[in-house]
């Protein structure tokens, strides 16, 4: 009975929080907002204006899947609270084997909840354009992007997002000279936008058979996907833009006609490429919005007031400019150098266990600003 009372002064404490959460995301201010927008899509002439009722349709279902969310946890919470005095008084093994792992369940899905809360970027809920890039060190840092790649797509599948790859350059040997992947689903750039940095890799390299320990670098950047709605000024004269044959991971990709697009944007030399579909006119439509989301980044990031102020700023991928170590030998430890966060199971973190990391770092953010 003991374990049972553990769990009832444990799910209480979920009520709290959950409680909290509920004035943090002013629900009842939420719930207001929702008949507002829901009276604005009954108009007879709402969708006369696709853009704005386009806007005000996502907007609503936003709204709606969050108090969904709220709803929903509040009430399974109710309910195990009630099982759990139901069991204190009869007790059964299986139901309570039931109880407590929904209760840890409906923790996690609280914590989701709680995290939510604190996307304060005005693109947190947007998809997100990811590229990664190896350091010095050729092999080693090209196989280390391959293997963050794999990670992010694990990440990325274990939550429920899809990932299309947009443009992929094979490593000499091994791994991956470049790659650009695009993440997609709600929140998708609010939980990555943390992963951006220099990620530092140390093991006993494969590639050595002197067997060695091996420090190896490779950045990542992220960026949201921007919708086309916001304007941004693009002269066409700023433009260079080539087109090449395709290539890929094992040579999938149609390799027969220049269906590749590069864009290089002159006054930042902003470069992106995409090779992700067949038709040179989709790729170049892709690598247009690739570089907005860059352009308008960019911009906000400088604080500048129009485009040709800008100018694009390189860390060296290196020493001393990353955000996280993954350390294989002497020790496992995967350690974030911001939030001082840290876990010994490397594995699963190469698995794409990155939530806790993503977390951590949301909460960083909003203690420090």
């Amino acid at each position: 009975m003991l374990e049972l009372e553990d769990n009832k002064q444990f799910l209480y404490e979920l009520l709290n929080k959950l409680e909290s959460i509920r004035d943090s995301i002013k629900l009842e201010s939420l719930k207001n907002e929702l008949k507002e927008l829901e009276n604005e899509v009954n108009k007879e002439d709402f969708w006369n204006n696709k853009e704005y009722s386009n806007n005000i349709f996502s907007k609503m279902k936003s709204i709606q899947k969050k108090v969904k969310f709220y709803e929903e946890l509040n009430k399974e919470l109710l309910s195990l609270i009630e099982m759990n005095s139901l069991l204190q008084t009869e007790y059964d093994e299986e139901l309570f084997n039931e109880l407590i792992n929904s209760s840890n369940k409906l923790e996690e899905n609280i914590n989701k909840l709680e995290i939510e809360t604190l996307f304060s970027n005005k693109y947190d809920s947007n998809n997100a354009i990811v590229t990664l890039h190896p350091g010095a060190g050729g092999t080693e840092s090209q196989d280390w992007v391959q293997m963050l790649y794999r990670m992010y797509s694990r990440w990325a599948s274990s939550n429920n997002y899809s990932i299309k790859e947009l443009d992929y350059l094979a490593g000499d040997e091994a791994g991956i000279k470049s790659v650009t992947f695009l993440i997609s689903g709600e929140y998708a750039y609010g939980y990555m936008k943390g992963e951006m940095g220099v990620h530092r890799l140390v093991r006993i390299s494969p590639f050595d058979s002197g067997g060695r320990r091996h420090t190896s670098f490779a950045s990542v950047e992220v960026l949201p996907e921007i919708n086309d709605n916001i304007e941004i000024d693009i002269r066409p004269e700023d433009l260079r833009i080539d087109t090449y044959r395709a290539s890929g991971a094992g040579g999938q990709h149609i390799n027969k006609t220049d269906s590749a697009v590069r864009i290089t944007h002159l006054p930042t030399n902003i470069v992106v490429s995409c090779q992700s579909e067949r038709s040179q006119t989709l790729n170049k439509e892709t690598a247009m919005r690739m570089l907005r989301s860059k352009l308008i980044n960019l911009k906000e990031k400088e604080n500048k007031e129009t485009i040709s102020e800008l100018k694009g700023i390189q860390k060296d991928i290196a020493w001393g400019s990353q955000i996280r170590s993954y350390v294989f030998c002497p020790y496992t430890l995967v350690k974030d150098h911001r939030t001082n966060y840290e876990v010994g199971n490397v594995e699963n973190v190469m698995n794409g266990d990155l939530n806790q990391f993503m977390y951590e770092y949301l909460k960083y953010c909003n203690f420090n600003y």
